[in-house]
């Protein structure tokens, strides 16, 4: 008798578990207009910072506060990579 239930409801569930929770695009469907891709959610010209601020990208190397091969550490001063 508990053989039958089980069979019955491993059956039943079966049948009906086959609900998505998202259905698949219908294909060919193309990339929509309304979406604009951007870098982080920052906008263009910024990307994501370490620590998840908006910084701005810079195409000139001459507008850096610090020389190649430095980074601006704590207090301001410039410091070298990996250091």
């Amino acid at each position: 008798m508990m053989r039958t239930l089980f069979a019955v409801a491993f059956a039943l569930g079966a049948i009906t578990g086959s609900a998505q929770a998202m259905p698949l695009a219908p294909f060919g469907a193309g990339a929509n207009g309304d979406v604009i891709a951007v870098a982080g959610g920052c906008g263009d010209g910024w990307h994501r910072g370490p620590n998840g601020g908006c910084l701005r990208n810079f195409a000139n190397p001459a507008a850096h506060a610090c020389p190649r091969g430095y980074h601006i550490g704590p207090g301001g001063a410039c410091r070298g990579n990996g250091r």
